[in-house]
Formats: structure tokens, sequence, C-alpha cells
């Protein structure tokens, strides 16, 4: 949510504005000059319909595309507050706070389908007060109505809570947004690290979004305080799965700091302002300075982490002088760059070039005698691109895209856990791109074009390395053999093409960052790598689609009859069911799996199981079993 004042549902804004969208009905407006007790004025705002809707994009810009709307309060005509957090303020001191902020909600989803039906392809933040939560009158079924009755699917809806209000009771907290989960919202922390939760309100909610305050990108230089949580929080939240939300984008360079430190989601001034319609996509504000250059194809991550090919450089410290800078390249003539730390902790680096022509050489040729008894801190280059060690070489070359000319060909310097541990030329990061785009391209299947086998065996075990929770549904078709026997192998190939675009495009809108994976074994088996606690929902809505393009592939009378005949392995003529899916999903936050091999041994126990029940089903692990579509056999 784009903050300037700390407030719930938006700070700074014109008292004036109107709202051009007519779905809900407007009462008679009355002057609210001689009304004076702060509940007679709300009572004014919500019995005049005084209340509305405006909508700010959340977009993710690398892809430049819209990836949600923020429902943001507005007041139709003058606001008799001073600001909208003064209407949620007094609201919250004359217990009217449940009252206001379930109007807001219904707002928010009503204009919203108002302007979105036929392309319902982006999500609906609205904004929930804890308070509203915890209330005893609060129902929790109102929400799940007002998204039927106008026709939003819940998971398309991200319930945004802020943090900045204290909350006294976090069991009755997580059990209320437990249960919105459980019917289908997603869950966001609004104003990350701005409040009384902090970490505590990120262990009890475990949310899909995790927002992170303007305050944090006031003052962003590399190094300083802001940089390095905005690093931390992001680093943290996509090592457990949340997605992170830069909110309050209002200048260019929030955008490098989020491009560096990998935060793909941003909100502010700076792309859209809040309006009551829902913005164009083509009227986002995106600088093209700032996005990276798309390369030729789409690459898949390698086994081996960008620390693995980094040099142990020795760093110079930074209290060095320059002589001692000038002596370390002179006895290494193949020495591009050095980098400087304070202790443990990266601090910049020196270009080799940019030294000698700055502070050896300058501009008329005092730069030594000028430079003899300064320090390295005081000729330090900052402007350097710092990586993770388990971070791909895939994502570093996407960021030396991002950067600036005179220092795109400096090395990069690697970290683990906040303290250097080398550094990796540019040469050898696009060396390392090219060898696994060629093996990429050697191990797609021809048919679907999805990494094969051997590279789905790299890509898991890159995860595992990384410790990162994920879980690997195996897809697999039922009775195929039999059906291709009866249709053809072209037919066949169709089905199989079809089950890999599904799955990709499953992946598209479940999975934002790389944890995402579509891999095809063989034949009619596939993999598929989410988050875990998206894979559930991502392999039903897979058992969705496919089930409805079920009659692109059967006959109308197999359709209507639910059934087929085709000869078993035995050469038996044998009765068979529509097309169905079997799949066996394996976690790694059950399960403590250290190599592939475990992984395919429990998914070959799970498709056992999934197989013996008719029609599409789901097993996850033992311990949960989803029958869907079951037809008889």
């Amino acid at each position: 949510m784009d903050i300037r004042q700390h407030g719930h549902h938006l700070a700074k804004i014109d008292h004036n504005l109107t709202h051009s969208v007519p779905t809900l009905p407007m009462a008679n407006v009355y002057p609210l000059a001689t009304v004076h007790s702060p509940e007679a004025l709300l009572r004014e705002l919500l019995s005049g319909n005084r209340l509305t809707s405006h909508y700010q994009p959340i977009v993710h810009f690398n892809s430049r595309k819209i990836f949600a709307y923020e429902a943001l309060c507005r007041t139709v005509g003058p606001n008799p507050f001073d600001s909208i957090d003064e209407i949620f303020n007094h609201a919250k001191g004359v217990g009217m706070m449940l009252e206001v902020d379930m109007r807001c909600r219904e707002n928010g989803i009503a204009l919203f389908a108002a302007q979105s039906s036929g392309q319902r392809d982006s999500l609906l933040f609205l904004n929930i007060s804890p308070t509203s939560l915890l209330h005893p009158d609060h129902s929790a079924g109102t929400t799940g109505m007002l998204a039927n009755r106008h026709g939003i699917n819940r998971q398309d809806i991200v319930l945004e809570i802020t943090e900045q209000e204290a909350v006294s009771n976090y069991q009755l907290f997580r059990k209320a947004v437990d249960h919105y989960r459980s019917k289908g919202f997603r869950i966001a922390i609004d104003d990350f690290g701005a409040g009384y939760g902090g970490l505590k309100m990120l262990s009890v909610l475990e949310p899909d979004f995790v927002k992170i305050d303007r305050h944090f990108f006031r003052d962003t230089q590399k190094g300083n305080i802001n940089y390095t949580l905005i690093d931390s929080i992001a680093t943290a939240c996509h090592r457990i799965g949340i997605e992170v939300i830069a909110e309050g984008i209002e200048q260019e360079s929030d955008l490098k700091v989020c491009q560096e430190v990998g935060i793909d989601l941003a909100q502010g001034y700076l792309i859209a302002r809040p309006a009551a319609e829902l913005l164009d996509p083509r009227r986002l504000h995106l600088p093209h300075s700032q996005m990276p250059r798309e390369s030729g194809s789409r690459l898949f991550d390698e086994v081996i982490c960008v620390g693995d090919i980094a040099n142990q450089i020795p760093p110079l410290a930074i209290s060095d002088r320059t002589l001692d800078v000038l002596d370390r390249f002179n006895q290494n003539p193949g020495l591009y760059c050095l980098p400087v730390v304070r202790g443990n902790q990266l601090c910049g680096m020196i270009n080799r070039h940019r030294f000698m022509e700055k502070h050896m050489v300058g501009r008329f040729g005092y730069g030594l005698s000028l430079n003899y008894y300064k320090k390295v801190e005081d000729i330090l280059d900052d402007d350097f691109l710092e990586v993770h060690h388990y971070a791909s070489v895939e994502e570093v070359a996407r960021k030396i895209h991002c950067r600036q000319q005179i220092s795109v060909y400096d090395d990069i310097c690697v970290t683990r856990s906040g303290r250097y541990v080398g550094t990796v030329s540019v040469s050898a990061i696009l060396n390392a791109v090219t060898e696994n785009s060629m093996m990429q391209a050697r191990g797609a299947n021809p048919l679907t074009g999805l990494p094969g086998n051997e590279f789905i065996q790299r890509q898991i075990a890159k995860m595992l390395s990384q410790s990162i929770h994920f879980d690997v549904c195996y897809i697999d078709l039922d009775s195929f053999k039999p059906f291709n026997d009866r249709h053809g192998f072209e037919m066949g190939d169709r089905v199989i093409k079809a089950v890999g675009d599904i799955i990709s495009d499953v992946l598209q809108k479940w999975e934002v960052q790389s944890i995402g994976f579509a891999g095809h074994i063989g034949g009619d088996d596939f993999i598929m790598i989410t988050r875990p606690k998206n894979s559930v929902a991502a392999c039903e809505e897979l058992i969705a689609r496919f089930t409805k393009a079920l009659g692109r592939f059967h006959t109308e009378e197999e359709n209507i009859q639910g059934f087929y005949y085709s000869t078993d392995r035995s050469g038996n003529r044998q009765q068979f069911g529509l097309l169905s899916l079997s799949i066996g999903i394996v976690s790694t936050e059950i399960h403590n799996i250290k190599s592939f091999a475990e992984v395919s041994s429990i998914a070959s126990d799970l498709k056992k199981r999934a197989k013996e029940i008719p029609g599409s089903v789901v097993v996850r692990d033992r311990r949960v079993t989803i029958p869907l579509n079951r037809r008889p056999v």
C-alpha cells in the first residue's frame, strides 16, 4: 500500500476527489460543516455513501505487466477529517472500525468487479484491520459472500493486514486469518517493518505477500542500514516462499534497489497514482533505463551457484593506503578489480582502469602526488554489484544488464550471509549462462519444449542446495497407452502437448518468483515445482483445466458415456474411463530430503497410491489425498 503518513488505507490525499464509476448508489449529500462529533461525521459518511474506492496498480516491472490492484479508501466530495488516516483513527476511537472497514471492503470488491469483468487477470488487494478481524460482531463469511455476489474468485483476492496495529491476542488473530486462508483468500502483510509485529507477525501469519514499508527506501545508499534491511527482508521472504512488494516507490533509484535485491513487484507514485478507474497498462510509467534487457531465450537455473565459480581474491582493507592498491595491481597484471572490506563486510570495489586514470595519473598528471597519502576509503567506488553465493548465474546475468555502462564489465562481488567470499568476472558468468543454455536445449523435450529429465535433476539438486522449501508434483496420465492405441499417436501427442501447456499456464499464475518450475520427464510423465502452500491448489487447477479440455481429446460419444473401449497391455478388450491425472506431491517441508533419489523414491510410492483411486487424484506425502472428478471405471 502506498503510504506517506503511517496509516491503514492511505495518506496524503486530495480531499476533493470524486469517483466516476456509478456502481454504488449515491444518497443525498448534506453539508457537514454543522456536524461536529467524530461519530456523527462517520455516520454521515456511511449513510450518505460518501466512501468510495480508488485503485493503485502493483506492477511486475520486469515483465512490465500489472500484477494486482490495491483498493484504497477515498471520500466522495469533501473529507470532513484532515486525512483518510483520521477517518480510521476516529472510527477506532468511537467503536465504528468494523462498520467503516466493511464498507471499504464492499466498495473495493464491487467497484473492482464492475470495471474488470472480462479481463480478470489481476489480483485485488483489500485492506483489513486486525481490529475488525478480532471484533466480536465480525462475520467471517461476509467477504466470501461479497466475492461470490460480484463474480470474483476468492483466490484472486488478497487480504492486506497492516502491521502497524498492535495485536494483543495472536492466537485468536491467527485463527481468524487461517479461516480466510482456508476459504481460498490470500494474505499479505502491509507496512512490514514499520509497526509493532515485525518478525512475530510474519511468523504468525505466514503470508503470501509482504509489503516493505516506504520508510526503508528513503535512504538506500549501498551498504547503509536501510539497504541492508531491504536486502535481508527480501532474501528471507524469498527463501521461505513469500512474495515481496516494494511500496511507495517514488524515484527511479528505488526501482534500481528493487532490482539489485531481487524484488520484482512494486507500487508507488512513480509508477501510477491511485485513480477511480483501473489503469490501462499502456499508461504505466516504468523507466526503460531501469529495465533489464531481455535475453534471446528463457533460461533455467543450473545446478551450481554463482559462489561455486567465485575466485577467492584477497580483499583490501578500508584502512589501506592508495600505494597498497597500486602495489596489488602492479603485482597482478591480470587483476581487473579489487574488493574492499571493513572486517568481513563488503564496502566497495576498485576498478584498475578507473583507479589508474583518476588517482594515479589525474587530470594534469599529478594524480600520484595528490593521492599519495590518501586511504582506500577516500577513493572507494561504491557502484558495485553484490550477489548472494547461492544466486544462479542467469539471475546474476540479468542484474549485469541493469548496471550503468561505466561499470557493466566490473567483476561481481559474492557474499554469503553478508560476508565477502570472492569475485566473479563477467566473462565467467556469460560462459556459464551459455553452457546452461546449451544443456537445456539439448535436454528439452521436442514435443512440449519443457526441460527434460537431466535438467530436472539439476534443478531439484540446485534448490536442495539452497535449503529452499518446495513441493515436487509428479504428474502422470492414467491409462495413456490404451488411449494412444484407441485414438492414434497424433491425438496422443496433442494430449501430451496440452498437458505441458496447462502446467506452464498454472505455474505462471501461482508462482511469480523463480521457485516455479515445469519439466517433462518423458512420455506422459511431468513434474511441477511450487511453494508448499501452493502445491495442492495449483494441482487442483491443473486438473480442472485438463478436465475442461477433455472434449477436445475424446469423441462426443465417449464424453457422453464417460468411458471408451480399448485393449490393455495383455491385448484384452477392456473398458477405460476418460483421461485423468494422478499426481503425487513430495514436500521438502515434511521430509528431510537431501537428494534427487529420495524425491524420486517417495514420488513413486505416492503415484502408485494415486493410481489406485479412479479418476483424477492428488496425493501429498501420505497425509492428504484429494480425489477430483472421479469417474467409474
